[in-house]
């Protein structure tokens, strides 16, 4: 064992595997580019959210945002439908695969697909990773759900209540403010 890397190395390792698992998303929705597209904001969104949030692991983070949606597909072919519990039951596995196949640690694969199989529903006790992406991927659909009909100030105020996170709050208010009337 040469020790542990340096800060360097380990980011420039954690910047080509969140490369690599985005590429893989990108290429497992292939023409999809409403699905790419909301994965890549929640991974822009996650991404801040993450650097500011002490305690996360990046590249748990960066994977859980690329992928939380991994299950969409499968859940609109086998139950014509994307309700969340579809997404919760059929993602993990798809993920648990692309993962596996980019030779990402057991551990790391394990905790993604444990995130990804209820990213739409915390539980009581949850980990700063899960927290990060569900801050993210809330911010970014009511981003995407409002950009027609834009957020009252107390709706704003209501989203923020329900981030997870202080930094996701903070990211909230920021990325939120320009669609309130």
């Amino acid at each position: 064992c040469l020790g542990s890397l340096s800060p360097e190395l380990a980011a420039a390792k954690g910047g080509l595997f969140k490369n690599k698992v985005a590429a893989s998303m990108r290429s497992y929705f292939d023409s999809d580019s409403r699905r790419i597209r909301h994965a890549e904001a929640v991974a822009a969104q996650a991404e801040i959210i993450g650097k500011q949030e002490p305690g996360g692991d990046m590249m748990v983070i960066m994977a859980c945002a690329y992928l939380h949606d991994i299950g969409i597909k499968e859940a609109e072919r086998k139950f014509n439908s994307s309700l969340a519990r579809y997404q919760h039951s059929e993602g993990p596995p798809v993920a648990r695969e692309l993962l596996t196949a980019l030779k990402a640690q057991p551990e790391l694969i394990d905790e993604v697909c444990d995130i990804i199989g209820h990213h739409h529903s915390p539980r009581e006790t949850e980990t700063v990773n899960f927290k990060v992406l569900y801050d993210a991927d809330l911010i970014v659909n009511m981003a995407e759900e409002h950009q027609e009909k834009p957020l009252s100030q107390q709706q704003l105020d209501k989203v923020i209540s329900l981030m997870l996170t202080e930094a996701g709050a903070k990211q909230a208010r920021a990325a939120l403010q320009n669609i309130v009337r």
